[in-house]
């Protein structure tokens, strides 16, 4: 017999309602607000550091960040030869970051006991005259959780479009300097110090602070980087693999839809969350990629895109 869906949880949630997906000793909540994820467990082992069912989602916690990830120089961008101003969504810095769709309400559709769709739209708007419709599908499974994103231009002009999510890796308890991080990529986007905008690239091996192609300690090494040129194993996956002292070990994995991994070591979040979890972002395209052009996807009028990535709880080997 096929369980019943499982119903939302009500509550006064900042985040909105809280739909919960199992699967053996496996647990996800997806939240009403901005659709993201709010956490992620196997047993009483986060895989994904959480953020508290009373708080706002701090550091992009979990959010989907459509029609661009990362930041956006001064807000401006040019398509199909005309100029566009979106609000600048980090003023202090005279950017504006991770899209549109953080705070808007998603709907959950086609749920069942270890999977969940949700489902928002981008309407169109002076700053983005495009229409979206959007769908993020959770799916746990025997090899952990599935994510599933596609995006289909639902007007009649050609749309520019990114994404990317924000999850992150827990250590299991304490702070990420004593966690062993493995990831193999071989190009790092350098950074202005100030607005943190792409400033060139370089080879990871010439910069000894973020080469962790071989496993070793995070240390005390501060990240706020967009890595490129991701080494994959035979089925076309990158992953970030970070261990815990408790020699568990939370998994991300990217398929080729995803080039790049954002990682970031969360040293400018407050309190409990400062520096005790990883963000791992996959992005399809880079930081400033909208007023750039690189990698953004132009989406014809019906056309649609699907990008996938997933994490799992492993054991040391």
């Amino acid at each position: 017999m096929t369980p019943p869906p499982p119903e939302p949880v009500a509550s006064p949630a900042p985040s909105g309602q809280q739909f919960r997906i199992a699967r053996g000793e496996q647990e996800a909540v997806i939240v009403e607000v901005g659709g993201g994820i709010r956490e992620y467990r196997v047993g009483t082992r986060e895989v994904f550091q959480p953020y508290d069912l009373t708080a706002i989602a701090d550091g992009a916690h979990g959010a989907v960040l459509i029609p661009w990830p990362n930041r956006l120089r001064d807000g401006k961008y040019r398509f199909g030869g005309v100029d566009y101003q979106v609000p600048l969504s980090e003023p202090s810095k005279g950017n504006a970051i991770h899209g549109f769709l953080r705070w808007r309400p998603w709907q959950a559709t086609e749920r069942a006991e270890h999977e969940i769709t949700m489902r928002t739209a981008v309407y169109p708007r002076p700053d983005y005259p495009f229409h979206l419709e959007v769908a993020v599908h959770y799916a746990l499974s025997d090899q952990g959780l599935t994510v599933t994103t596609t995006a289909t231009n639902a007007g009649a002009v050609p749309a520019p479009y990114g994404c990317g999510h924000h999850p992150y890796l827990s250590p299991g308890s304490g702070p990420i300097d004593d966690a062993i991080l493995h990831f193999d990529a071989g190009t790092r986007i350098r950074t202005d110090p100030y607005r943190q905008l792409p400033a060139g690239t370089e080879a990871v091996t010439d910069t000894p602070e973020f080469d962790f192609m071989s496993p070793r300690q995070v240390g005390s090494v501060e990240i706020d980087h967009a890595f490129t040129d991701l080494a994959r194993d035979d089925d076309g996956l990158a992953w970030v693999r970070l261990r815990g002292t408790d020699k568990l070990v939370a998994e991300l994995w990217v398929d080729e839809s995803y080039p790049l991994i954002q990682l970031f070591t969360a040293d400018t979040l407050a309190g409990a969350h400062r520096r005790t979890g990883l963000a791992a972002e996959p992005m399809t395209c880079p930081p400033n990629a909208l007023q750039t052009g690189d990698g953004v996807i132009t989406l014809a009028p019906g056309a649609s895109v699907t990008t996938r990535w997933g994490a799992r709880l492993g054991v040391a080997r």
